[in-house]
């Protein structure tokens, strides 16, 4: 699988690429055309550095964050996000003035939850959400329910990769887009048409990486 493995740079950052493998891939909510590998972009610093400081670009300092809620293991890149934005001049309003980074947690009915002695990092808090790649858009919409529910404000959605430029009315700001992967392609498993031209599975991936089958 790894032999089909291509790059693709960022537009704003040429040392920001994007590692896609082409294939069949079933993820939770659907089956999927390609693979995005981002596991040297959430676990090396070099290249998570480089990831928050383009996704920062896009936020004016007029825009609070409190805190920014990272998904898929994007906590890295969280913390460097909040260094960047607090650099460039992007205000708190916590009694600490500082920018509190965590990460959802799923109970057993895959619901997102945040525990008691997290939850005063979201309640009447101005929060970002940081996810990896967004799809079909339903895992971010369930987080910005539970964000809600525990009295979150959403004030912005930063992501590696999107397929969607909204989500739930909130724009979704991504360093790659269906501009760079046209050939993307997301569908229910019932209505796949790899499955039906009978193509194998390659693997089960999720946020956090892939298992092949």
């Amino acid at each position: 699988m790894e032999s089909r493995m291509t790059k693709i740079s960022a537009r704003g950052d040429k040392k920001i690429q994007l590692k896609v493998i082409p294939g069949h891939f079933a993820t939770p909510q659907s089956h999927i055309t390609h693979y995005l590998d981002l596991t040297t972009m959430r676990s090396r610093s070099s290249e998570a550095l480089r990831v928050a400081e383009a996704l920062a670009a896009n936020y004016e300092t007029s825009i609070p964050v409190d805190t920014i809620i990272c998904m898929s293991g994007l906590e890295v890149v969280g913390a460097y996000l909040a260094e960047t934005l607090t650099r460039a001049g992007v205000y708190s309003m916590n009694s600490h003035q500082t920018i509190y980074i965590t990460a959802p947690e799923y109970n057993n009915s895959g619901q997102i939850i945040f525990r008691d002695n997290i939850q005063p990092m979201i309640k009447n808090k101005n929060i970002l959400i940081l996810d990896g790649s967004i799809t079909t858009g339903e895992t971010l919409s369930r987080a910005i329910e539970s964000i809600l529910y525990y009295g979150g404000t959403i004030r912005g959605i930063a992501a590696i990769f999107s397929a969607a430029t909204n989500i739930a009315g909130l724009p979704v700001y991504s360093i790659f887009d269906h501009r760079d992967l046209p050939n993307y392609g997301s569908y229910p498993a019932s209505t796949c048409p790899l499955c039906a031209q009978k193509q194998k599975l390659d693997a089960l991936v999720n946020g956090f990486g892939y298992s092949k089958i």
